[in-house]
């Protein structure tokens, strides 16, 4: 609960304490404090008790932090049952790149040598408007209408 505070900030808190409950009340604040928070901690495990009381026998290995989504899809991926890690092993990323910068390299080369030579190499990428022919009609727009 309180992983992420640093020794400067207990030091204040602790300072900010005394002066707010002073020095002769302090102490009492503090076991009515964790007093009150044993209370929660039990009064909460009682309620986990019962709730898996009353699922039944086929959920006793239920746990509650399963229903954080973060940690339910971090134990579905690590499941075996599942083959995801041969998945995982069999993709090569950098064999599959090199195999398209192969075929682009290929497919580039053939098309400079098959073409007449007027674009310098370059396949022209850009898309050009298709003018439509006499007979032909515009394409129909729904929305336009």
């Amino acid at each position: 609960m309180f992983n992420d505070i640093g020794p400067l900030e207990l030091v204040t808190l602790i300072v900010l304490a005394v002066l707010v409950f002073g020095p002769d009340k302090l102490p009492k604040v503090i076991q009515d404090v964790t007093r009150t928070i044993r209370k929660i901690r039990e009064f909460s495990e009682s309620a986990k008790n019962d709730i898996r009381e009353e699922l039944g026998p086929e959920f006793k290995d239920f746990e509650f932090e399963d229903l954080n989504p973060k940690t339910f899809i971090r134990k579905q991926l690590d499941n075996e049952d599942l083959g995801l890690k041969e998945i995982r092993n069999g993709f090569d990323l950098k064999k599959e790149m090199a195999e398209v910068t192969d075929a682009v390299h290929s497919r580039e080369s053939d098309a400079s040598s098959s073409s007449s030579g007027s674009s310098g190499g370059r396949i022209d990428m850009t898309k050009k408007p298709e003018t439509p022919g006499r007979d032909d009609r515009p394409p129909f727009d729904a929305d336009a209408t």
